[in-house]
């Protein structure tokens, strides 16, 4: 499905001319409470033929997602003082007297066969430059999705660091009682646009996790009574169990180059992880012993593997070579922990911790130092990265004052613990087990 939404055309412009006795405009995105750039995103010059609420859609999705990171301010549209056309030299003077230090220009005309074109260059008004360049086109059908990838080349130019806005966030959406919760798969954009469901009211299911390619969900489903990991073809729909393994399956994830899943094996009682290979139909048991080891994360090389256990009498995480079958605890600080989830940059490891009665989302590095805790609060899980490693995405769990009720919530923080908020979903659906796309192909 993914790979049928749209095909773009990018052309770059070499549009990049940096003073030696200047420096270059750039966001410090982990230097903490650093002031937001201020950002003026332009009415978009257009040929007549262009519909104007897709230019000013798309202008709107530009604007959110930017603000969305905490790291850039949106110029209000009534302080604009000019109106620049794209082949005109901005007056950076008039934009400076306003505070504006990026400004994008952009130019949307219609093509043949139902398409969209769009034209935006960025300016540095300080140094009075062109920083950037780029043409987008797409189908009219697509054109939110070319709102995400046009803020994705802005963030890029101007922190150095991958964009994260033309993702998808897959889910369990959970409705009813909270007595009788009913479990259906959900998928939608990263802002919360978008939102559908991807799995029946019939079978209980948990734990989606994508390929790395985005064509395939990993999932545990208790179909027919027996839970099991199934996996889910985004093309066709079609669903399947990975395999039968003389015992209960659950927590999958994929490698890193998609070719094997690792899950957790119930048998006799003991709970160990095993890797799948999907070409050969194979099965490697990688744990070995009486505690129960789940929650397998695999390093961005595919080296070694997080995961959970209570080997050394309370929930840790551990390291596991790959190569060797060395393995190490890596935790050991006051409190459990839980969900391990490897950075794409390889550089952390988001976990939960629980202490003190108290449900925490962190980042530490792989040797389990320099631990940071992000948020806090009555029950959270799940933590999953977004690409370029610098934001995640979790769910929080809040009960009503008279306990009797439970509302759950997907929310996302930076790598500082700063800039949380709530992605939204329909408010009759609650939200958990989130998992962060990689980029969309």
């Amino acid at each position: 499905m993914f790979n049928k939404l749209l095909r773009f055309c990018f052309v770059i412009g070499a549009c990049l001319f940096v003073s030696g006795a200047r420096a270059e405009l750039k966001v410090d995105i982990i230097a903490g409470s650093t002031e937001p750039i201020a950002v003026a995103v332009q009415r978009f010059e257009t040929d007549g033929k262009v519909n104007s609420k897709d230019a000013a859609m798309i202008r709107t999705v530009v604007e959110n997602d930017l603000k969305s990171t905490g790291l850039f301010r949106i110029v209000g549209h009534d302080a604009l003082p000019e109106y620049v056309k794209m082949n005109d030299m901005p007056n950076f003077q008039l934009w400076a007297a306003i505070k504006t230090q990026v400004l994008v220009q952009v130019k949307m005309v219609t093509q043949k066969n139902d398409r969209y074109k769009i034209d935006f260059y960025v300016w540095d008004v300080n140094g009075k430059e062109q920083i950037e360049a780029q043409s987008l086109v797409s189908s009219k059908k697509s054109v939110r999705r070319m709102a995400h990838i046009m803020a994705d080349a802005i963030y890029e130019r101007l922190t150095g660091e991958v964009g994260y806005f033309d993702t998808q966030i897959v889910f369990i959406a959970e409705t009813g009682a909270v007595d009788a919760r009913v479990k259906r798969m959900a998928i939608m954009d990263q802002d919360g646009y978008g939102f559908r469901y991807i799995s029946d009211k019939k079978t209980f299911v948990m734990s989606p996790h994508f390929s790395p390619n985005m064509q395939t969900v990993v999932f545990l489903s208790y179909r027919d009574n027996d839970p099991m990991v199934w996996t889910l073809d985004m093309d066709t729909g079609a669903q399947k169990r990975l395999g039968r393994f003389g015992g209960m399956t659950f927590s999958p994830r994929f490698s890193p180059d998609g070719t094997k899943v690792a899950i957790s094996l119930v048998k006799e009682g003991i709970t160990n992880i095993y890797e799948y290979d999907l070409d050969k139909k194979t099965l490697r048991q990688l744990t070995f012993g009486k505690s129960i080891d789940t929650s397998p994360s695999y390093s961005p090389d595919g080296k070694k593997m997080a995961f959970n256990s209570n080997r050394s009498g309370s929930q840790q995480i551990h390291m596991l070579d790959l190569e060797t079958g060395i393995q190490k605890r890596i935790t050991y600080g006051a409190g459990r922990y839980a969900t391990p989830a490897w950075s794409p940059d390889g550089q952390f490891i988001a976990f939960t911790k629980i202490a003190d009665d108290t449900f925490y989302v962190g980042i530490m590095n792989d040797r389990g130092r320099n631990e940071k805790i992000l948020a806090g609060g009555w029950f959270m899980e799940s933590p999953s990265w977004a690409p370029g490693s610098r934001r995640i995405v979790y769910y929080e769990t809040e009960k009503s004052l008279d306990g009797m009720d439970r509302t759950s919530h997907i929310r996302s923080v930076d790598i500082m613990g700063q800039n949380i908020y709530d992605i939204k979903i329909p408010k009759d659906v609650n939200g958990v087990e989130p998992t962060w796309s990689p980029r969309l192909p």
